[in-house]
């Protein structure tokens, strides 16, 4: 059977203090790229596979785009988001299927109530009920199935790994990282995933996150204008108050967080760092990923410091602050 890192491939990446002692460890992996694209520092076994889940969205995403699926602005933005289910995230999503001749009955992710607890609450307030288009996957869902329609494909079984789309997919994956898929899974939304290493996960996202939309090459031009879309519309892509979308509005860089603590995120001037916490533990996730890039040139400290201060890090005592989640001494 195929897995991950092992804990003896993985190194400290973050730690949690409360009051002075060392309360929680995380371990896992990290490689950081140049703005160039070559690799300046690994953490642990960056070569391990790992499965990306949502930090493969972006990859996706591009896939679904040059496939057809005409999307622009806050559409386009949705299609790589990891949503928190707000009205105005399920209303863009409505949107795209709307315009496709689509249906929120054609998303194959499961119902579920909204990320965000102020919708949820008035979603149970008003006796509504979990939908699929509160999913936080249902962007994605939404652009593939637009994908199918413009090119023909069925779009009952968008989400077979053998149909037209998932196989294109696949091949947009592995032109982006520069190997082949190791294995293929189902992520949690009911999409194939596909088992890469780290390193080449990074290599993925560093193209992406460094194209231009004025390419001559369509897949950097669709990729360029997915990180604009992403980074003029950062409450799609996760939350108002959440993590992501807190890191690409304090720091102008894209990122993209992923179940079982996968994190990728490019600096402005195309750093780039893709992580794996071996417990699949995200807490510590966004502030590791900043400090890496910042230890690379990517990002400053004082950057980084208004980033922690805005991210729920703290550790609480009483209801008084008494320490806090942050890097540690493997990195």
């Amino acid at each position: 059977m195929l897995e991950t890192l092992t804990v003896q491939d993985a190194v400290e990446l973050a730690v949690v203090e409360r009051s002075g002692f060392i309360e929680s460890r995380h371990a896992g992996a990290a490689v950081v790229l140049s703005p160039d694209g070559d690799i300046v520092a690994r953490y642990g076994n960056a070569d391990a596979l790992i499965l990306p889940r949502s930090s493969l969205k972006p990859l996706q995403a591009v896939a679904c785009i040059t496939a057809g699926a005409a999307l622009e602005g806050a559409q386009l933005a949705m299609s790589t988001a990891s949503h928190s289910g707000t009205d105005r995230h399920a209303a863009v999503v409505r949107d795209v299927l709307t315009e496709g001749g689509l249906t929120e009955d054609h998303l194959g992710c499961p119902p579920a109530w909204p990320g965000d607890t102020s919708a949820r609450d008035e979603l149970v307030r008003e006796h509504g009920a979990q939908t699929r288009i509160r999913m936080n996957c249902s962007g994605k869902h939404a652009a593939m199935l637009r994908a199918c329609v413009a090119t023909g494909w069925p779009t009952d079984s968008y989400l077979d790994p053998t149909h037209p789309l998932q196989l294109h997919i696949r091949e947009v994956i592995e032109r982006l990282t520069g190997e082949k898929v190791a294995h293929t899974a189902i992520d949690g939304c009911g999409a194939p995933v596909y088992a890469i290493t780290l390193t080449g996960l990074a290599r993925s996202i560093h193209r992406i996150g460094t194209a231009s939309d004025r390419s001559p090459f369509a897949l950097h031009r669709v990729a360029g204008s997915l990180v604009r879309a992403v980074r003029e519309h950062p409450w799609t892509i996760d939350g108002p108050g959440r993590p992501d979308t807190i890191a690409i509005e304090k720091l102008g860089v894209f990122a993209k967080g992923g179940a079982e603590g996968v994190m990728v995120m490019v600096a402005p001037n195309g750093t780039t760092v893709a992580l794996k916490m071996l417990d699949g533990g995200a807490r510590a996730s966004t502030i590791v990923a900043a400090t890496l890039l910042a230890r690379a040139g990517g990002l400053t400290d004082s950057e980084v410091a208004t980033l922690a201060a805005a991210l729920p890090l703290e550790v609480l005592g009483g209801g008084a602050e008494v320490g806090a989640v942050r890097p540690g001494s493997g990195i």
